[in-house]
């Protein structure tokens, strides 16, 4: 955090005992000059994810999304949207009102997916989706009606096209046979299909990075970065067309998935890793995947604190040498709790009850100790996701040649929305990597429900535009043809 912040928790904290901890701490400390050469290094992997060549080695894989433009503002009409990135999976009704510039909820349910469906076949997955997605259609008397589908699909996907998303590899606990390098909009609508009963109208695939932008693209048409740090972490944003390799066509402007999660991949954030990262790595199921996911992201700080504080404890200076069996446990400190340990008001009262629940028998000076590690572990987190969140925006002002950009960023996230001081320290860092942006930030509004509605309803609009294009394309000739 800010040097104030950091001073605040080292009061009470014995000189000797402080200098010891500290050394342990140094190397979640990353200077400026140090994250504006982390950003350097994003953005040459950036320019290697876009080419049409270097694009299979790239760590950041840059995928596109054949979204090709914003909402405007003048999108409206009722949509469905699917959202399966989980044991869960949700259909929503979404109304869009011109009127009102809104993005309405109508209705949503809720369905399971039991764990042996995970691990069964991908018809039967496909089938229970469908059979979902029908009954609500018919509990809320949509049945009758054949409405454009926004599918937000949490899983790495090539996509072709809009409505073509094919599925590379299962994560997250499934593994359904016959679904991996196969397109699982024609799985859903063959399911459809084989029910009989209703149908759907156009399908967008949407990333739930990009349906963040979307939610927050509607309310503000600035609006041209996504960016998710909750469990996992990603961003996407508007690239020039003529800079996107692996598409055709120069003209306009696509939004990428940047999947920058992956950076690192190929060692070259070795440097700043430290002995925790590496061992978080090594424990994880995916070793040498992800690197910068694993020192960013909610599902990882909370082990790295973890791994610190049995370090510090091993070495007396922490709970007079005594671990418990509890914190020698993988995984059993949660990264809520670091949020719940930095909490302005109850922070100290938060981190003894934390201790005590973790079986620890600890003293004032150990509980100061803890905050201390939370604190250099969380401002880490927030000053990495600066750097690559600032390498977005300067990109962005290059294409354009702007001397200035202003510019919105929506974002979404568990670690955003939940740590006390993340959001603060991200957005002052980015100010001072990116000073020639103005960067203003929007909290996304169910990103994957709402704002893959978005994306279906941009998609339709530019649909629309397209056919009228055509159409008064040949109008012209023909007139021309009486002349």
């Amino acid at each position: 955090m800010g040097d104030d912040t950091a001073t605040l928790h080292m009061d009470g904290i014995p000189a000797d005992t402080l200098l010891k901890v500290k050394k342990y701490l140094d190397c979640f400390h990353l200077s400026l000059q140090k994250l504006q050469e982390v950003s350097a290094r994003l953005r040459k992997d950036m320019v290697r994810g876009l080419g049409k060549h270097s694009h299979h080695r790239a760590p950041v894989k840059m995928l596109p999304t054949f979204v090709t433009a914003m909402p405007d503002g003048t999108e409206k009409g009722d949509f469905l949207a699917l959202d399966l990135g989980g044991t869960n999976f949700r259909v929503l009704h979404v109304r869009v009102v011109e009127e009102e510039q809104k993005v309405l909820k109508m209705d949503s349910q809720i369905c399971a997916i039991p764990k042996e469906m995970m691990l069964g076949s991908g018809e039967q997955l496909f089938d229970h989706i469908a059979d979902c997605l029908g009954d609500f259609l018919v509990s809320h008397n949509l049945k009758e009606q054949i409405l454009p589908l926004g599918f937000t699909f949490s899983f790495p996907c090539e996509q072709k096209e809009i409505d073509k998303s094919i599925l590379i590899r299962w994560t997250k606990g499934f593994n359904c046979s016959g679904v991996e390098g196969e397109d699982v909009v024609k799985l859903l609508r063959k399911a459809i299909d084989r029910r009989g009963d209703y149908d759907i109208g156009s399908v967008a695939m949407v990333n739930d990075t990009v349906g963040t932008m979307m939610s927050c693209g509607y309310r503000d048409q600035s609006c041209e970065i996504g960016m998710i740090i909750g469990t996992g972490t990603n961003a996407c944003y508007m690239e020039e067309m003529k800079n996107v390799k692996r598409v055709e066509g120069e003209a306009g402007r696509m939004c990428i998935n940047t999947e920058w999660g992956g950076f690192g991949d190929d060692g070259s954030l070795k440097d700043i890793q430290t002995e925790f990262d590496v061992k978080v790595d090594k424990m994880s199921i995916n070793p040498g995947v992800h690197t910068f996911e694993k020192m960013i992201s909610g599902m990882y700080l909370g082990e790295i604190v973890r791994l610190l504080l049995v370090r510090l404890t091993e070495e007396k200076l922490l709970f007079n040498g005594q671990t418990s069996e509890v914190l020698l446990t993988p995984e059993t400190f949660e990264t809520k709790f670091i949020s719940e340990i930095e909490e302005k008001e109850h922070g100290l009262e938060n981190t003894q009850k934390i201790l005590t629940k973790l079986g620890l028998k600890w003293d004032l000076v150990d509980s100061r100790v803890v905050r201390l590690v939370c604190v250099a572990i969380s401002s880490r987190s927030a000053r990495l996701c600066a750097a690559a969140l600032a390498t977005l925006a300067n990109r962005i002002r290059g294409n354009r040649r702007l001397d200035h950009l202003k510019t919105t960023v929506g974002v979404d996230g568990t670690v955003y929305r939940k740590h006390p001081n993340f959001s603060d320290e991200l957005q002052s860092t980015v100010r001072r990597l990116a000073p020639q942006c103005d960067i203003s930030y929007l909290v996304s509004e169910d990103g994957s429900g709402k704002g893959s509605a978005m994306v279906t309803a941009v998609a339709q609009r530019l649909a629309l535009q397209s056919r009228l294009l055509e159409d008064s394309d040949g109008d012209d000739e023909e007139e021309e043809e009486d002349n």
